[in-house]
């Protein structure tokens, strides 16, 4: 395979996810020429756009293409694409094309490489690294899984001598990163269509901590089983490092961090969450190790302002609590739900969700339907079917999914019928919860509980 450095030109199908835009925008601040298509228009791809990125969103052969040549273009895909013209051309012509994990792992193996995986907690974790890393000025570039709040974006550039990365487990693509250093937040069953069951994605977590050459660089959520020796974290027990005391003073969050035989050390931040302080614990007990001092990662603590959609939250004047979350499996659920029942027992939760793939609806059917019987009301949407078909999972659907769920208080809904339910609804506090498109509800909601007395 020849080096990166030998291509001019930089060509991503499926350029609007959120992986592949983080790559499009390293090569972009890099001086290449970045082209690329997605069949969707998005605020993501509008974004591309405005940073100077050529963008096709119809499935043609345009002059454009066809004027690059396999000499110095090399294109980029994602897997979430089956069949494409577009694809199809570059193939049968030669170009050089490769997945887009391939291509990030290429970029990892030069750099001193900072990789955060798990089923859950990998968007948030990694990008407080990165965040920790701009206060502690090293030099690094960062690719997210989601749009960090102090970056504007799923990719920042400070330097290329160390990377930190999103070490996505689908397609196993977290296999082709060359990391030095790791933290593995969760090992818990998810795409199953991909890893068939339970075990073979423990094996697959015990291939990637494998790849880290030192042990005392692999941080690792206590009680889970990574088959090597690694150093632990955890929340409200004891570890290698610890983060306990968590209480909620006016807006802050404070929490007090440990390193076992040594004097603790108290953090605020602004984001709430028992799970978003077991990934600060994680964040912080890496980047110390990493040669960052106390002060500097209490600093960068205080002024780390989350990721849009992980556990954004609202408080308003008339006393209501909105917050919006991408999680989508039922781990995620009790996390983002046992949280928000820690902070506000008294309330009554109204949840909206939207589950994501029928395969992942199927699968964690009966886990779904406990963590959504946690709520006092719930409005469950139509499934988001992402690059699946219904014609593929017949009856699998949210009625389907209803009947499973014990609570009385529940309705099925379409999204556009959603926000109108929504404002019937008598609540204190509501989540609206999923990775599909719930997000067009947002807007929407702010204005109106904004000006809702």
């Amino acid at each position: 395979m020849k080096p990166l450095t030998t291509y001019q030109n930089f060509y991503f199908v499926g350029i609007g996810g959120i992986g592949m835009s983080a790559l499009a925008r390293y090569f972009n601040a890099s001086g290449k020429t970045v082209l690329g298509y997605d069949k969707m228009h998005t605020k993501l791809t509008k974004a591309l756009v405005e940073e100077g990125i050529d963008i096709e969103f119809d499935d043609l052969i345009t002059d454009k293409i066809r004027s690059l040549t396999p000499e110095n273009t090399l294109v980029i895909y994602t897997p979430a694409i089956k069949k494409l013209d577009i694809l199809n051309y570059f193939d049968h012509n030669n170009f050089d094309v490769l997945k887009r994990a391939k291509v990030l792992g290429m970029i990892t193996q030069n750099t001193n490489c900072i990789a955060i995986a798990g089923t859950h907690g990998k968007t948030t974790t990694s990008s407080l690294v990165a965040h920790l890393c701009e206060e502690a000025n090293l030099p690094f570039s960062c690719f997210l899984g989601g749009i960090a709040e102090n970056f504007k974006s799923n990719f920042h550039f400070n330097g290329n001598e160390v990377s930190v990365v999103e070490a996505d487990e689908y397609d196993r693509s977290f296999l082709t990163l060359s990391p030095d250093w790791a933290v593995i937040t969760s090992t818990d069953a998810d795409h199953l269509d991909i890893y068939d069951d339970n075990a073979t994605i423990q094996k697959g977590f015990q291939d990637f901590a494998d790849l880290i050459p030192e042990s005392q660089q692999l941080f690792v959520r206590k009680g889970i089983d990574i088959g090597r020796d690694a150093k632990t974290y955890a929340v409200n027990e004891e570890a290698d490092y610890y983060s306990d005391n968590i209480r909620e003073i006016g807006d802050k969050i404070h929490f007090d961090f440990h390193k076992q035989k040594e004097e603790s050390h108290d953090f605020v931040w602004e984001i709430p969450g028992i799970h978003n302080v077991e990934n600060a614990t994680a964040a912080i007990a890496l980047l110390h190790n990493f040669g960052v001092d106390f002060e500097t990662l209490k600093k960068g603590i205080a002024g780390f302002k989350g990721i849009k959609r992980r556990y954004t939250k609202h408080n308003f004047e008339n006393g209501k609590i909105y917050i919006d979350d991408y999680a989508h499996h039922p781990t995620e659920l009790n996390a983002v739900i046992g949280s928000i029942k820690t902070f506000y027992p008294q309330k009554k939760l109204l949840v909206v969700f939207q589950p994501h793939l029928f395969s992942r609806t199927k699968d964690f059917a009966d886990g779904f339907a406990e963590s959504l019987d946690q709520a006092d009301e719930l409005i469950l949407l139509d499934i988001y079917p992402a690059r699946e078909l219904q014609e593929n999972f017949e009856g699998i659907t949210s009625d389907w999914l209803s009947e499973k769920i014990k609570l009385e208080n529940k309705d099925v809904s379409t999204l556009e019928d959603a926000f109108n339910k929504i404002k019937e609804k008598d609540f204190d506090v509501l989540l609206t919860v999923g990775a599909g498109n719930i997000d067009t509800l947002y807007d929407g909601i702010v204005e109106w509980l904004s000006d809702k007395k």
